[in-house]
C-alpha cells in the first residue's frame, strides 16, 4: 500500500517557482511525495528542508545530500530552520490534514473505517492530549465547543451531552465504542460526513491543528526572500479560511487598519487563482476531492 499519495503535486511545486540552486521547506513530509518532486528541480547546490513530526513518516526519509528531515512539528519552522543557520528561504510548501497512512494504518484510531484505541495524536510521542482524554475528560461545554468550532456540527451542544451521559457508565475507549454511542445523531444517508465531522473536531483538538497552522503561518513573512513564494494545500473550510485571510490582509481575524491615505498594508499577496484538483485527479485519488491550493508571495515583490 502506497504510504501517501500527494495532492496537486505538480501544481503545488510549480507555484514555488523553483529556482534550482535555492532553499526550500516541506513542513509536512509524509511519504516524501512532494520533496522528492521539489528535489527534481534542484540543482547541485539547491537545498530541500522538511518537517515531519510522525514517527512513521520519519521512517520515508530521502538519502540525498541536499535533504535534511527535521523531526518537529511546522509550527516551530523558525526556530529549527535557525538550528541549522537558515535564516532566509525561496519557497515553502505545506500539505495540511491526514495522511493516506494515518487514515489507513487501523490502530492510529483517525478513520471511522476500523475499530482502534482513541488515540489520534500525530506525533505519539507527545504523551498528554489524546482522543480518548478528550472525549472522557472534557466539560460538556468543552466538548461541545470542539465539535461545534472544529467540526462544524451545528448540535455540537446535544452531542457533546449525549457523550458526557454515556462516559459516566463506562468510558469510551475506541472509535465504535464512540460511533455506537452517536447511532442516534448518525442517520445512515449521512453518516460517512457526520462521523468525519465529528472525527475532525477531535482530531483537531489533540493535535492543536488550528493553533499550529496560525503559527506557522505568521513566521512566513520573515522566512521568505523577496521572490520567495508559499504554496499551501488545505483540504477543510477552517484551514482553508485561515489560509486566505492570512493571505489576503495578514489577519485571522478582522480587518487590517488603514493609514491616513487609506492604504493598508499587508505582508502577502496571492499568486494566480485559487486551484483545485482536475476531475481526474479526483477520480484517481478521491481524498483529493476537497482540496484546495493557494499560492503566495511577498506583497513587496514586484512581480
Amino acid at each position: 500500500m502506497e504510504y501517501h499519495n500527494p495532492v496537486l503535486l505538480k501544481e503545488s511545486v510549480d507555484g514555488l517557482n523553483i529556482k534550482p540552486d535555492g532553499v526550500y521547506i516541506d513542513v509536512t513530509f509524509g511519504g516524501g511525495g512532494h520533496s522528492r518532486e521539489i528535489l527534481s528541480r534542484l540543482g547541485n547546490e539547491g537545498k530541500l528542508y522538511a518537517f515531519d513530526q510522525d514517527e512513521d513518516a520519519q521512517q520515508n526519509s530521502i538519502n540525498d545530500d541536499r535533504f535534511t528531515l527535521i523531526p518537529q512539528n511546522f509550527r516551530f519552522i523558525k526556530r529549527y530552520l535557525r538550528f541549522y543557520g537558515v535564516k532566509k528561504v525561496d519557497g515553502v510548501l505545506a500539505d495540511l490534514g491526514v495522511s493516506s497512512h494515518q487514515f489507513d494504518k487501523a490502530e492510529r484510531g483517525f478513520s471511522t473505517r476500523f475499530d482502534a484505541e482513541l488515540d489520534m495524536r500525530m506525533n505519539q510521542k507527545q504523551g498528554g492530549l489524546s482522543a480518548f482524554e478528550v472525549v472522557n475528560t472534557y466539560e460538556e461545554k468543552e466538548l461541545s465547543d470542539v465539535l461545534f468550532h472544529y467540526g462544524e456540527l451545528r448540535n455540537a451542544r446535544a452531542i457533546a451531552k449525549r457523550i458526557i451521559e454515556a462516559r459516566l457508565e463506562t468510558p469510551i475507549k475506541t472509535s465504535f465504542e464512540l460511533k455506537k454511542v452517536l447511532e442516534a445523531f448518525v442517520p445512515k444517508a449521512k453518516e460517512h460526513k457526520i462521523l468525519a465531522q465529528i472525527f475532525q473536531g477531535i482530531r483537531i483538538e489533540v493535535n492543536q491543528e488550528i493553533a499550529s497552522l496560525k503559527e506557522f503561518l505568521v513566521q512566513i513573512p520573515e522566512l521568505l526572500t523577496e521572490e520567495g513564494r508559499l504554496s499551501v494545500i488545505s483540504y477543510h473550510s477552517l484551514e482553508d479560511r485561515l489560509v486566505k485571510r492570512f493571505i489576503r490582509n495578514g489577519m485571522f481575524e478582522g480587518e487590517p487598519e488603514k493609514d491616513m491615505f487609506g492604504n493598508v498594508s499587508v505582508p502577502l499577496k496571492k499568486v494566480g487563482k485559487l486551484i483545485v484538483p482536475s476531475a481526474q485527479e479526483i477520480k484517481t485519488n478521491n481524498r483529493a476531492r476537497s482540496a484546495k491550493l493557494r499560492i503566495a508571495t511577498l506583497a513587496s515583490c514586484q512581480k
